[in-house]
């Protein structure tokens, strides 16, 4: 059975039986070895060098519990680890790939409450792990573990500077020639990862910031705030009267966007306005990657500006996949996952945030302008409890022939998440009447063939 969902591993501290200090131990030494048979470990092990491993982690109170295990693990397979302290997602990316590491691992359950936790892992070019290399993990998590001489032993280490490492990185990628000391911000640090990080950012370029929620506890991480909460950073950026408000989440990849009229801007929005601003400066390579969440109107307002739309499935390695396929430079998620891969090969809050203040100055207009031709289909998404999965979960040609009937003005897509025991629902369509009346046709559908 997989391990891994399509962002890594994710449950309950101490309900999810991935999220136990034994399996971690099991895990940590299961990486070690499949870093141990990668050709480039072994090419440098004949030149005296050791493998070598980046550890970061989010704010949540059990990461310590995680990251301490994970490490007996991959020192017990002979590893060489860096620990990072707390560290956005991408941070850790772009430090993986500085540092050559032969590997990454992030201790974070990104957007979901302090009570989760996870990991992800990150390869040496800084992208998600292959689902083959993952496969290999799991081959070797169900091995007896077997500790290496003890003169081969790993080593821990803690990698100072890395945050001052990656701040600057930041203010690297943003152009210098845009003023920002008349721009007003909030900036949402969600508790998270990025707390110490995105206010030193957007500060130390000249913006005038406003910061709120970057007192981490352990227990407050994502907690009313944040990306998926961002009724905070709407109240201040109305109180502050700022220009933008910037919500991260919990590990910094993802980004949610407030305008000055207080209105929340999602990931299709963000998507739209950097397709725009790229094209409009001639460095939009090809077209757009989204996922299957991305809604209608985004598509459509693609089609009439004569960008190229490409749908994949749901998760940031799948759109890192498809850009470098296509060689196209743009793609995210609704979620607020966006990679600029010109920039860089994770979703980046920060460096994403930047990108639109840069458009936002080029165009001279404020976010409600940029995205006033954007008409979103609407829709709706149901989550329905499912702890059991079965394949197929329902006949899909029933599906193709209710949206069929609406002559391709209604989109249906249901999947497992990858990251909770849920079965997600979506509909959209051209009006709230006909969204509800199909979400009851399908849902009807779908109950009926879900596993007791």
């Amino acid at each position: 059975m997989a391990i891994f969902g399509t962002d890594g591993i994710r449950g309950k501290v101490g309900d999810c039986e991935y999220i136990q200090p034994k399996f971690l131990v099991q895990l940590g030494w299961a990486i070690g070895q499949y870093i141990n048979t990668l050709p480039s470990t072994q090419s440098k092990a004949n030149s005296g060098i050791r493998p070598k491993v980046l550890v970061g982690k989010d704010t949540r109170i059990s990461g310590y519990m995680v990251e301490s295990s994970l490490e007996s693990g991959l020192i017990a397979a002979g590893i060489d680890i860096y620990l990072l302290g707390p560290m956005p997602t991408p941070a850790i990316s772009y430090l993986t790939q500085t540092f050559q590491a032969d590997l990454s691992i992030v201790i974070s359950a990104s957007h979901n409450p302090f009570s989760d936790n996870g990991i992800k892992l990150i390869n040496a070019k800084g992208g998600k792990l292959s689902r083959e290399a993952e496969s290999v993990i799991e081959q070797h998590i169900h091995k007896p573990l077997k500790t290496v001489d003890s003169y081969l032993l790993g080593k821990a280490h803690r990698l100072k500077g890395a945050p001052e490492r990656y701040i600057e990185f930041c203010k690297s990628q943003y152009d210098k020639r845009v003023d920002l000391r008349l721009t007003k911000s909030v900036i949402d640090c969600a508790n998270g990862s990025s707390y110490h990080i995105a206010p030193n950012v957007f500060s130390e370029l000249g913006m005038c910031c406003e910061t709120i929620n970057n007192k981490p506890n352990g227990l407050n991480i994502n907690l009313n705030c944040g990306s998926t909460s961002p009724q905070q950073c709407q109240a201040a950026v109305l109180n502050f009267q700022a220009d933008i408000g910037i919500c991260l989440d919990g590990d910094g990849d993802r980004l949610i966007l407030v305008d000055h009229e207080g209105n929340v801007l999602t990931g299709d929005h963000i998507l739209y306005i950097l397709a725009m601003y790229l094209k409009k400066t001639g460095r939009l390579k090809g077209g757009v990657v989204g996922s299957q969440m991305a809604n209608l109107g985004l598509e459509n307002a693609f089609l009439k500006q004569g960008i190229p739309f490409k749908r994949v499935p749901v998760g940031d390695k799948h759109i890192l996949a498809a850009l470098e396929a296509t060689g196209w430079n743009l793609g995210g998620e609704p979620s607020g996952h966006i990679i600029c891969s010109d920039h860089q090969r994770s979703g980046d809050g920060i460096i994403t945030a930047l990108l639109i203040i840069e458009a936002m100055n080029f165009f001279n207009q404020p976010l409600a302008t940029l995205v006033k031709d954007l008409e979103f289909y609407p829709s709706q998404l149901v989550n329905l409890p499912c702890n059991k999965r079965q394949e197929p979960l329902f006949n899909q040609s029933l599906i193709d022939t209710i949206e069929n009937q609406y002559e391709n003005n209604v989109r249906i897509l249901i999947r497992y998440s990858g990251t909770e025991p849920l079965l997600r629902v979506l509909v959209e369509a051209e009006t709230d009447k006909l969204v509800n009346d199909v979400m009851r046709e399908v849902l009807s559908l779908v109950k009926e063939s879900m596993p007791t």
